[in-house]
């Protein structure tokens, strides 16, 4: 009974630290008439050095222009049909578990255990209209906020492989 119980907490221990993307988009937008693109600006907001220097911030403009010109975008420097502003940071958090415990499972321990949450978000803008025309949220929780750092290719990729979108 114990181990079943022990083997329950560590799948849903292992489901916690999972990445999460989601998307949203201006439904109105014709994605069609986009083909060149433009990194604009890029904010970095962490409080750990190792995600908040302009290493970071090369290897996710990097990943943003290697990924949208698989795509089928052209990126440029001058003007362009999308603006491409990206913000990413990460935060230290915590998770309480409780697991029963004692004589019989009769009393409970609880757990907290910390990881670090980092979170990317990818905006195209369209130069235009100013408007925002589609969104991509990735985040990542890892036990250790170093390993953040290793996952922000994977990060910009599921994102950007969601454009452009598929109408509803």
């Amino acid at each position: 009974w114990l181990m079943r119980l022990f083997l329950v907490a560590l799948f849903a221990m292992g489901c916690a630290f999972a990445q999460k993307v989601t998307v949203e988009f201006d439904q109105a937008a014709d994605f069609s008439k986009y083909k060149t693109f433009a990194i604009r600006d890029g904010q970095l907001n962490s409080r750990n050095p190792a995600l908040n220097s302009e290493l970071v911030k090369k290897r996710i403009e990097a990943d943003i222009a290697r990924d949208l010109s698989a795509r089928g975008l052209e990126m440029t420097t001058g003007r362009a049909d999308l603006n491409v502003r990206y913000r990413f940071g990460s935060a230290r958090k915590a998770e309480i578990e409780t697991y029963p415990a004692g004589w019989y499972g009769m009393g409970r321990r609880v757990v907290r255990v910390p990881y670090t949450e980092g979170t990317l978000v990818i905006d195209l803008r369209d130069p235009s209209t100013r408007s925002l025309v589609w969104r991509g949220i990735a985040s990542e929780e890892k036990s250790d906020s170093t390993k953040i750092e290793g996952k922000l290719g994977d990060m910009v990729r599921k994102a950007i492989e969601k454009y452009p979108p598929k109408p509803k």
